[in-house]
């Protein structure tokens, strides 16, 4: 199966749409959007599978557990030039139209990101794939279609491979293992999430975080955390790794996405005819086959 990371393909064909025009035109990202998707299916489908669709919901479980958690976009946007309640409004009608007339299963449950979704559906791909080799059937590949790098760690499953649309090109990660085990240490500026040896609201208080050398991150990243942390270092390295770690997902939203996956039904093929027709993407009906 082919997993898009669809908040990050969608915002990124937004963007290129307003490069030289700061106007969002509607009907221009839903072309980009759905030309997208096409693109993907013929370049990876025949080796990978079907394309399932996934997206970030409301109520993220991770900021219910850490108040800070992305904290700082909002101020982010708010400085932007763009309209950004304009820019989820037009990308939410465009989901709700793709979820109702395309036939791919279009995944997004309350409480979790899109990187939820994947990592989970990756982990039960994993039990689905010994089941098939205990058969002695071959194993079901995996791609995951974002330049996120949050998902290299995911490549500890051999079976798994990731694809950045964006530069056009295969993300591979040395040692997943070690990987997460770095970003635990580092934290994740972009989500709010300091470095281990500073407090919880570094970022959104405007404070430095302590720095972490090269050299001390390669040593730890290496050790059991009760051989370097503080007990005060020891809260905020768990603060990280259960924000982190894609082991650390709640079962309850683990089940309710492994739920949501197995009942969920794709509309059928039929509906994309009417749906092209109704917002004049005529030039999509001469490759409906290829969706």
């Amino acid at each position: 199966m082919i997993l898009i990371d669809m908040n990050q393909v969608c915002i990124s064909n937004l963007m290129v749409s307003t490069l030289h025009n700061n106007t969002i035109q509607e009907d221009l990202v839903r072309h980009m959007v759905l030309n997208s998707l096409r693109s993907y299916r013929n370049k990876f489908s025949k080796e990978y599978g079907e394309l399932i669709l996934c997206y970030d919901s409301k109520h993220y479980w991770r900021r219910k557990y850490f108040q800070y958690y992305k904290a700082t976009r909002k101020k982010d946007r708010e400085k932007s030039s763009h309209d950004w309640h304009m820019i989820f409004e037009v990308l939410n009608n465009i989901k709700t139209e793709i979820k109702e007339n395309m036939p791919y299963k279009v995944i997004d449950v309350d409480g979790a990101e899109a990187d939820d979704v994947i990592a989970v559906l990756c982990k039960d791909q994993g039990y689905r794939n010994i089941r098939l080799q205990n058969n002695m059937q071959p194993p079901q590949k995996v791609l995951i279609l974002s330049g996120d790098k949050d998902f290299m760690q995911l490549q500890k499953f051999r079976f798994v491979h990731q694809y950045n649309p964006i530069q056009k090109k295969f993300v591979e990660a040395e040692d997943p293992h070690q990987f997460v085990a770095e970003h635990i240490l580092k934290g994740d500026r972009s989500d709010g999430i300091p470095n281990f040896l500073s407090c919880d609201d570094t970022f959104s208080s405007g404070k430095r975080q302590r720095p972490l050398g090269k050299a001390k991150i390669a040593a730890w990243s290496q050790m059991s955390p009760e051989e370097f942390c503080t007990e005060e270092t020891a809260k905020n390295y768990e603060r990280n790794r259960i924000l982190i770690d894609f082991d650390c997902i709640p079962e309850e939203v683990s089940s309710s996405i492994i739920n949501t996956f197995e009942i969920t039904e794709p509309p059928p093929r039929g509906s994309m005819y009417k749906y092209f027709m109704s917002k004049g993407l005529s030039d999509l009906l001469d490759h409906i086959t290829e969706f």
